[in-house]
Formats: C-alpha cells, structure tokens, sequence
C-alpha cells in the first residue's frame, strides 16, 4: 500500500467529525506498521482528544517504529488538549506523513520542525487538495480572517424563491429541508434578515435530524424585530444574535436583551445598513468560523455584491411560478464577462429536487 491510500483512509475517519468540532478542523489518523494497520483515530468533538492521540490510544499492538498518517500538522501548543508532537516523540513513531500544513499561526511548520528536530522523519502533501477541502471552513477562517459564508436557497426552476405575495412555504420537498437541517447543523451561525423572520417566523434550529443547533442571527438595522418572533421567543434551544446599527442608548435594546438574546451594534454602510463585512469580522473575532445565509433576497444580494461568498448551495424544486421574488437581486452586473463564476462540486438529487454545491472562484 502506498502513502495516499492510508491517507484516504485517515480523510474518511476526519469527515466523522463533521459538525461536532468547529472551530476546530476536522482530522483523521491511522497508524500503520510492517504493513498493518495497528491504530486509527479522528478528532471527535471540540475540546476532546485529537486524532493523533485517539489513533495511539486505540493502537492494538506496540507503536514504536510505526508510520502515522495524519491529515493535519500535529499541534505543538498546549490548547483545550496538551500538544500532539509531545505524545507523538514518546511513543517513538518514526514516520510521519502529513495531509496539509496547519494555517494556524500558532501551529503552522512549527509542529513539523518540531518532529523533524527530534529525528523523526517527516513528509508532507499527501493527498493535500483533498485534506484542504475537507477543512475549506478551517483554511479559510485562519488565512483571511473572516467566517467561511455559505449561502443556501431554494427556488423554482424558473428561478422564483416566492410568490409575488411572498409565499415561499414550501418550494422544496421534504427531503430537501431535512438537508437543509443538515447544512444548518453544519455552520456555527445561520443568518438572516429581519424581513425574513417577519414573512416566514422560522425557528432557525435543526429540529428535523440530530446535530448542534447553530448560533441564529438577524440583521435588523432598525432594530425593529419584535418580541412575538419564533427567534426572541425561544431562546433555549439555540442563542439568537441581533445584528443592528442601532447603540445601547435605543429604547429597544433593554427589551429585546429580556428575552435572552444579545445585540450586537455594527458600523452602518453606505445605504444606512448593518455593514456586513463588519460582522463577519466581529463574528469572527468571537470565534465564529462558518456562517449559514439563508436570505432573504436583500441579504443575499448584499453579500454576492461584496464578494462575501464562499458557497453557494441552490435547492431546485420541479414547479415553476412565472412572476414571483428572485433569489438575487440587481448586482450591478452590466456584462457577460463580469459575471460571478463558481464551479460546481456537486449535483444530485434529493426527493424531487436537484441541489447544486458550488464555490466561488
């Protein structure tokens, strides 16, 4: 077996913690020795042992002298966990192969100079496209500084996300929402805009399959939400953030902070709203790494406009409404070539729908 087989191999025990270890990313390791793989491991859940350390502790023969596939650098700083190369240079491994360099400046090239300063030979970049993407929210966030934004619509063939009398529920199947609940359990905030919550009253959580409910935020530049919203009602399940231009000294604060929910006030932007690129920077410095939109239109607009996309996730349902609410709105985009570009990672199908997975390029 070669190098990138059991590279694989760690890759798809690193996807098993997918929505349970953010803002860490997500890692994998296996163990292999004459041949024999006598240990695999993945980082589980956020502040709990690292694949490294699972991978040795579930080892079922003697390590020493062993290969270790891990598809991220080992850690060498004391966080939640104490640093992975300390246990990696006690067991004596005596290969290393890692997926991708660690981002974190904290860690990045300082955990492979650590291993390979202790004699421990080290290679790097196997299978390092495939391990960056599975962590594409995690390189992101560390490399630019601001959440990894995800957006998600559903619409109809003909384009529509709702009636002309703003009738969305439902576009998509069943199927579909599910998914879409599995997206939401995905990111470390969905995010929406205050007319969305007053056209539809979503509860933003994941109730229809098992996972963490995201951090639920809404962009209400006015702070005119009011009190009877699904999102200020019931706060238990998940925490909601409202993101306003609005200070302390409004009358609304006080009352909208009594049910639970906290308020964050941001610069406003040249048309006198929340400026988004601002909170996606406040969010990230609160360790927010992935934001989930899920509109409505203005929001949506507002973001592709910016340049603030880094997914985009379109649930196509088979009907078609003619007239009706576009997904997107006027981007100021006059000719063809100015277009916005993405590549498309994924098509499938989900009950009687297509959802395209794209990135922007």
């Amino acid at each position: 077996m070669n190098d990138e087989y059991y590279m694989n191999l760690a890759l798809q025990l690193a996807a098993k913690g997918r929505g349970k270890v953010s803002p860490n990313p997500m890692v994998g390791a296996v163990i292999v020795k004459k041949g024999k793989i006598i240990g695999r491991g993945y980082h589980q859940r956020y502040g709990e042992s690292h694949a490294e350390v699972n991978a040795i502790k579930n080892a079922t023969a003697d390590i020493a002298g062993s290969t270790l596939y891990v598809t991220l650098e080992p850690c060498c700083h004391e966080g939640k966990t104490p640093p992975c190369v300390d246990i990696i240079a006690q067991k004596n491994i005596a290969r290393i192969v890692i997926g991708a360099i660690d981002s974190n400046p904290r860690v990045s090239c300082q955990g492979i100079n650590y291993l390979q300063n202790l004699g421990i030979e080290v290679k790097t970049g196997v299978l390092e496209n495939e391990c960056r993407n599975l962590n594409e929210v995690f390189f992101h966030y560390m490399e630019t500084g601001l959440p990894f934004v995800t957006i998600k619509y559903a619409q109809t063939l003909d384009g529509r996300i709702a009636t002309m009398k703003g009738q969305s529920q439902w576009i998509s199947s069943g199927a579909s929402m599910k998914y879409a609940h599995k997206l939401r359990a995905e990111h470390d905030a969905i995010l929406v805009g205050s007319g969305t919550v007053k056209k539809d009253d979503p509860e933003l959580t994941v109730r229809l399959v098992r996972g963490r409910n995201p951090l639920r935020i809404v962009v209400d530049s006015g702070l005119k939400i009011q009190h009877r919203y699904k999102v200020l009602q019931n706060t238990l399940p998940a925490k909601t953030l409202i993101a306003t231009i609005k200070n302390s000294s409004d009358a609304e604060f006080q009352n909208i902070t009594a049910t639970g929910a906290q308020i964050i006030t941001v610069a406003a932007d040249k048309q006198g709203k929340v400026d988004l690129k601002k909170l996606l920077k406040k969010l990230a410095a609160r360790g927010i790494s992935s934001v989930l939109i899920e509109g409505g239109a203005q929001i949506i607009t507002s973001i592709l406009r910016d340049n603030l996309a880094d997914r985009l996730v379109t649930v196509i349902a088979p009907k078609i409404l003619g007239k009706g609410i576009e997904a997107v709105g006027d981007l100021n985009i006059r000719e063809m070539n100015s277009a916005k570009i993405l590549s498309i990672r994924k098509i499938r199908r989900c009950g009687e729908d297509i959802i395209i997975d794209s990135r922007f390029l």
